[in-house]
């Protein structure tokens, strides 16, 4: 997978890209990721990329043209990546849609920063627009490197193994169930005595009727009963049954 940012702080971005799971993963070449400075592809000899928006509202907008050519000049004789503008505006990240994305060959971010962007560009070149939340930041960097984070963490080699990120929060549309790890009592607090039985059939049981729990009590609009099997829909209607606080 090839992965190319447009931002106005690729330093920030080669900091955060170069470190840990994803810096590994780069370093591996299982993925390619370029941070490409948009002042780079202006035409006003300042660098300039801003000017003030057509309206009364107070700041400065991103100009299209820098945006353009960044854009035309990293796609130059090759197919059009999917292109994402990431954007307060876009779409909620789900899980579901970082799985779809793991399956492109080739993905462009656009970090707006400012105001935004003039609004002719997102139409000329975005194929959509991504939210990692209901709030604003100064700028696209941190979502983008979210979105990379969330992607290359799906890729097959990043991972020692595919439960690795199957069991977690969000990727089968529940939230994960409760991890421990040694001494086995802490401040009072034990292990559950499931976990040390070493019994794969009652691990596995109480781990998914803790996950149900988990999601229940903490993000029950995560819950859909259609994608429920009939085994899930009763446990979930015991735990309700059996703590009026869920």
């Amino acid at each position: 997978m090839r992965i190319d940012i447009a931002t106005l702080f690729p330093d920030m971005c080669e900091v955060y890209l170069s470190e840990s799971i994803v810096g590994r993963a780069r370093n591996k070449e299982i993925f390619t990721v370029n941070c490409h400075n948009i002042r780079d592809y202006t035409e006003d000899k300042h660098r300039r990329v801003d000017d003030t928006p057509y309206s009364e509202r107070q700041g400065m907008l991103m100009q299209a043209q820098p945006i353009y050519n960044c854009f035309n000049s990293v796609t130059n004789g090759r197919e059009k990546p999917y292109t994402i503008y990431m954007s307060p505006q876009g779409t909620p990240l789900r899980q579901s849609k970082v799985v779809e994305l793991s399956q492109k060959d080739s993905i462009f971010i656009l970090c707006g920063h400012y105001e935004g962007v003039d609004d002719r560009v997102i139409h000329k070149i975005v194929d959509e627009e991504i939210s990692i939340g209901d709030y604003v930041l100064t700028g696209g960097e941190l979502p983008a490197l979210v979105l990379v984070d969330a992607i290359v963490r799906m890729l097959d080699g990043v991972l020692s193994k595919a439960d690795c990120y199957e069991d977690e929060s969000h990727f089968n549309g529940l939230l994960e169930y409760p991890q421990y790890t040694r001494p086995e009592e802490w401040e009072g607090m034990k292990v559950p005595e499931v976990l040390l039985s070493g019994h794969h059939a009652n691990i596995k049981k109480w781990r998914l009727e803790k996950s149900l729990e988990n999601t229940l009590k903490k993000r029950p609009d995560l819950l859909n009963y259609n994608n429920l099997s009939e085994n899930e829909k009763d446990i979930v209607e015991q735990l309700k049954k059996s703590n009026n606080k869920l």
